[in-house]
């Protein structure tokens, strides 16, 4: 790493920036957050006394947590609900000053909040809006415009750019309120990249969507990544968006890191067996299928086995050879259930503890 400068404002003092380029993307180092938190219990009497004496608990929301991102990876960030990932999406994105520890986004510290730092990321929430309520979208993309000081060729470069790939071109021009769930969510996406960012913290971009809307908002955030080479942080519950998007996750949990790796490997680690699902046109015998797997579904004409890796290729071989089997596919146990099986492990603190 080249030179470094050490910043110091309103009295705190900051970590080195580099003066070059970085070559990670995002770098946490001992990120620690703590929020003070007013208790008071129900009640006239406890809300008269709260105003003369205050009662407040210390919330460990992230503790000691540290990774890096190279520029261009898509990670998953993942973690149960109060694991700890937006309250860390927001100290990356500079909304919240973390309590302890060093964070670097594309070589700028996130709490300066710089113009150029502004520049260079965009942090996209599933459950609010920066469109204007009252005003068709094309107003808040203006807005933006003169926010962000685009260049007007290339703001309508850029937008022509999104409208194709998020095909909102005439729902653009229609009052936001006017626009459904999945309408306004690829607006908020074209609104949150026109100035071209290189860092995308996405949290929960899919919440709420249906089906075929989660598949077009997957295919615009792969596509965009693939095109400027962006970094994209991705939080969801949806597991078929991590699988789709990230061949990298990250699994806090307590806020702690509990994981930090490829995507398969997590889930060869918490269940390392195969699910052979299985069409018949008549019905299996229990027996006899228990003889090549554990049987984890079976009807009249569907059956589902679970099977180790290692005797995967005769337990497949066997079961083709059956003629009441019209159809087979092979996959990895849902990543819902590896996830639930995963978080259900004692961390290694509980293991050690007596």
């Amino acid at each position: 790493m080249g030179r470094v400068s050490q910043i110091q404002v309103a009295g705190f003092c900051y970590p080195p920036v580099p003066l070059m380029a970085p070559a990670q993307s995002v770098v946490v180092k001992g990120l620690s957050k703590v929020y003070q938190v007013h208790e008071r219990g129900a009640g006239l009497t406890a809300s008269l006394r709260s105003l003369f004496h205050r009662r407040y608990r210390a919330v460990q929301a992230v503790q000691d947590l540290s990774f890096s991102i190279a520029p261009g990876e898509r990670v998953g960030f993942l973690g149960p609900n109060g694991a700890g990932k937006t309250t860390t999406l927001k100290v990356l994105s500079g909304l919240l000053h973390p309590t302890e520890g060093e964070v670097l986004v594309s070589g700028f510290v996130p709490q300066r909040r710089q113009v150029e730092f502004l520049k260079q990321i965009t942090l996209v929430m599933g459950q609010k809006q920066q469109l204007l309520w009252d005003l068709p979208p094309v107003e808040t993309f203006a807005l933006n415009r003169a926010i962000y000081d685009i260049e007007e060729r290339t703001f309508k470069q850029t937008l022509d750019e999104l409208t194709t790939l998020l095909d909102i071109g005439t729902i653009a021009q229609k009052p936001t309120r006017q626009l459904s769930l999945g309408e306004r969510m690829k607006c908020e996406l074209a609104a949150a990249l026109l100035h071209r960012p290189q860092v995308l913290f996405l949290d929960e971009p899919t919440i709420g969507l249906d089906v075929s809307m989660q598949l077009t908002v997957r295919e615009f955030i792969h596509s965009y990544n693939e095109r400027h080479g962006a970094t994209v942080i991705l939080t969801s519950h949806y597991m078929d968006d991590v699988a789709a998007l990230c061949p990298r996750v990250i699994v806090i949990d307590h806020g702690r890191l509990r994981y930090d790796g490829s995507l398969p490997d997590l889930v060869r680690s918490v269940n390392p067996h195969k699910q052979i699902a299985l069409r018949t046109s008549a019905p299996l015998d229990r027996a006899a299928l228990e003889r090549v797997g554990a049987v984890v579904a079976l009807d009249a004409a569907r059956a589902v086995l679970q099977v180790p890796r290692a005797a995967l290729h005769e337990a497949v071989a066997h079961l083709l050879g059956r003629p009441e089997v019209t159809d087979l596919t092979v996959e990895d146990p849902p990543l819902e259930e590896v996830m639930r099986a995963f978080f259900a492990r004692p961390t290694a603190e509980q293991e050690a503890a007596p």
